[in-house]
């Protein structure tokens, strides 16, 4: 299948177009942030450096600790944008940028998030860290694509808010490696920051998404955290036939109306953590 130029669009320099990357700058094991700012704070990790690349809020570092071969990319906030980085990334692996074809043979790639979340439980604490065993999407982004096989039907059943809804599981053994970081548990993946995940300034949320979910559980697990790009990670990634996990730092609990003291040294111990268990496997 010839993809045209429309549909993938390369810069001048036949770099991607918004990460503005090129085939072989990307390693196929790939940390996730939301931050940019947090792209540093896990490179300095690195024990060498080969590529450096910044495109609006795309900042990407590929480098090695030791032997292993990582990238680091900032995706922004929200599920729109993890829209374009994981058709961009699997893009750099997966097709010929010269005869704009899908290669023959598919590349997998390892998708580890590593970010911060607000807590849905009460027995859920600050600054502890939670893996996202499953992940139920109130963004919509799934809804655009045939996605109905990766899709866990009976979470998105059990679901009570008064909006559709998908949902879609962690990848099996990258679950059971990551999840000694902390706790499983389930995430709710919001459209926006204020309303969508209950908070009210000066506007009154029009779903209590917060009643529907805290202490709760589905299938013995609980509804754990609230944010806002897992849902969309896991079902792009498994769509696409790649791995993934999502791990986050518990920065606030919407229970008790807590924030943390210290989130930026729980932000660096999960940081460490995480690349102790990755570079280490």
């Amino acid at each position: 299948m010839f993809i045209p130029p429309s549909e993938m669009i390369l810069n001048a320099d036949n770099s991607i177009y918004h990460l503005k990357l090129k085939p072989g700058e990307i390693a196929t094991k790939i940390i996730t942030v939301g931050d940019q700012e947090r792209v540093s704070l896990v490179a300095k990790h690195l024990d060498s450096i080969e590529v450096e690349q910044q495109s609006r809020e795309f900042r990407t570092v590929t480098g090695r600790i030791g032997s292993q071969r990582l990238t680091i990319i900032s995706t922004g906030i929200g599920t729109d944008n993890i829209d374009i980085v994981f058709n961009e990334l699997d893009a750099l692996v997966n097709v010929d940028f010269g005869t704009r074809t899908v290669k023959p043979k598919h590349t997998a790639l390892d998708f580890i998030r590593i970010g911060t979340s607000g807590a849905i439980a009460e027995a859920v604490p600050l600054d502890s860290i939670v893996i996202s065993k499953s992940a139920i999407g109130y963004d919509g982004l799934l809804h655009f694509y045939a996605a109905d096989h990766v899709r866990n039907k009976g979470l998105e059943e059990a679901a009570t808010a008064a909006q559709a809804c998908y949902a879609v599981d962690a990848d099996e053994s990258l679950y059971k490696r990551f999840i000694k970081l902390g706790q499983g548990g389930i995430t709710i993946t919001a459209t926006g920051f204020y309303g969508p995940q209950a908070r009210q300034l000066r506007l009154k949320p029009g779903i209590d998404i917060l009643k529907h979910y805290s202490n709760a559980r589905y299938d013995n697990t609980p509804f754990t955290n609230l944010e806002m790009e897992t849902a969309g990670i896991y079902g792009l990634a498994k769509l696409l036939g790649h791995r993934t996990i999502s791990l986050n730092a518990i920065l606030a609990n919407r229970v008790t109306n807590e924030f943390s003291n210290q989130p930026k040294e729980t932000i660096e111990k999960l940081i460490r953590e995480s690349l102790d268990l990755i570079v280490g496997q």
